[in-house]
């Protein structure tokens, strides 16, 4: 299945890992919602349908039981739901410069949680007895570099530690196996091309027994519509118990482009991206990886490659003092080669840019 008839735009735009394109199918769905609010027949129903579709398209694209997925509505709110579980003193261990959406609510946890940073290629083998979760990002925002993940959970699971995993910059173009870990986090409005505010929580029965909802609201009910008012509505049975309230519109948009990946080739999404990004480094001269990834940065402490994409109309990103690209599914090889043609004076007289 070829996605990127699905998508009015793309060309030149290479920064899927900052903010994905949104599908026609999106643009469409939150126009109607739009114009139907706007004439007064806003329809709740259908937008909770949404909320419903984008919860069973996600669990499919990520390998997960519907009964595991929560909404989220960002990363760190899902997060924060499992720092409040873990126990006074005990250790998080971590990537160096992953993500602060992950890690920030455990080095602010307090009660003397300990979180310890290590290189991200010797995470699994920084795991010990005393290492009470394993917290990272499969794909790592600065850098692109895909971690070991089947590695590191085996890690984890010899040591008796819980794994977290971020997949906020791999699913999408990563084939993922949610069940691998015992929690996962995503913000889709990335490679899921999703609107912001849409976000995924998936749990292991394990460690959904451990959590608290300390979110809980109306929406984390057994029955949503007969638990706005007072406490005495049951919450629901599964990991809907740790729904936030949905951002309605947001998720109108989400469930197409939800939708959309979900009856996508993974393997094929794969190939395409990752063979873009081949086709990138090899022009670049730049390393292959050990694992393939459709992100590729290099140094750029001064921000002349982006400068230089930048000059030539092209959509790119820097991140911890590098350039960064990304090629996603509506991305093609022309992208790629204009990308490198703008580049290739990258060696003489820096352009100047005024800041």
């Amino acid at each position: 299945m070829t996605l990127a008839p699905h998508f009015a735009g793309g060309r030149d735009y290479l920064a899927a890992c900052t903010l994905g394109l949104p599908p026609r199918a999106t643009v469409a769905a939150v126009s109607a919602d739009l114009q139907a609010a706007a004439s007064g027949r806003p329809d709740v129903a259908a937008a909770t349908r949404a909320v419903e579709d984008a919860r069973r398209s996600y669990a499919h694209l990520v390998h997960a039981p519907v009964s595991g997925v929560a909404i989220a509505a960002q990363t760190s709110v899902a997060v924060s739901l499992i720092a409040a579980a873990v126990p006074d003193g005990a250790e998080v261990l971590c990537p160096e410069g992953d993500f602060a959406s992950l890690v920030a609510p455990f080095a602010h946890a307090g009660r003397g949680v300990r979180l310890r940073s290590v290189p991200l290629s010797r995470l699994a083998d920084e795991v010990t007895a005393e290492t009470w979760l394993v917290a990272f990002s499969l794909v790592q925002s600065a850098t692109g570099e895909v971690a070991d993940a089947a590695g590191i959970a085996a890690a984890a699971a010899r040591a008796g530690a819980r794994t977290l995993c971020d997949l906020t910059q791999a699913a999408g173009w990563l084939p993922v196996d949610a069940t691998l870990f015992d929690a996962t986090v995503c913000h889709a409005y990335k490679w899921l091309c999703a609107p912001r505010g849409v976000g995924f929580l998936t749990l292991s029965p394990a460690l959904a027994r451990e959590l608290r909802p300390v979110h809980a609201g109306w929406y984390s009910g057994d029955d949503p519509w007969a638990s706005c008012y007072g406490v005495s509505a049951p919450l629901a049975s599964d990991a809907r118990r740790f729904d936030v309230s949905p951002a309605w519109q947001a998720f109108v948009g989400a469930a197409p482009a939800l939708a959309l990946f979900a009856s996508a080739d993974p393997a094929a999404v794969h190939a395409h991206t990752t063979g873009l990004a081949a086709r990138f480094r090899a022009g670049m001269d730049l390393d292959e990886p050990p694992r393939p990834s459709a992100i590729v940065t290099w140094p750029d402490a001064e921000g002349c490659a982006l400068a230089r994409l930048t000059a030539s109309g092209m959509i790119a990103s820097g991140r911890a003092g590098r350039a960064r690209v990304a090629f996603h599914v509506f991305n093609d090889e022309g992208d790629v080669d204009r990308a490198l043609s703008a580049l290739r004076g990258r060696l003489s007289a820096p352009l100047t840019v005024a800041l």
